[in-house]
């Protein structure tokens, strides 16, 4: 088993930035990826980021230019992601989730933190 404790979040203006991190444990695998995805009531997750500990990463279209995906160097486990959101907006307002996949596949979630994204 993986568990994800997930922080950040919150209420944020348009334009403005936010950060979110996730931090790893239990049976962590040399392999893996760790990523960030967003639901919206009534619609499927989607990816925003993810990254893989090589350090690989991949961006949804609209994310990019934007977000910043990355994973902290922490005693060299590489076991927290961060996810630098900048020039966020409106329509990005969403419960944010975690996401820890396994070489074989097996995907782990955090329990997802709130974005607002409003004046």
């Amino acid at each position: 088993q993986v568990q994800l404790v997930e922080s950040g979040g919150g209420l944020v203006e348009p334009g403005g930035s936010l950060a979110l991190s996730c931090a790893a444990s239990g049976r962590i695998s040399a392999i893996n990826s760790m990523g960030w995805y967003r639901q919206v009531p009534e619609k499927e997750r989607e990816l925003v980021a993810s990254i893989t500990r090589g350090g690989t990463t991949l961006y949804a279209d609209s994310a990019k230019g934007r977000f910043t995906i990355s994973r902290d160097n922490v005693d060299n486990a590489k076991n927290t992601v961060l996810l630098q959101m900048n020039s966020l907006k409106p329509e990005e307002t969403a419960v944010y989730y975690c996401s820890y996949r396994t070489y074989g596949g097996t995907v782990y979630w955090g329990q997802g933190t709130q974005v607002t994204v409003s004046s």
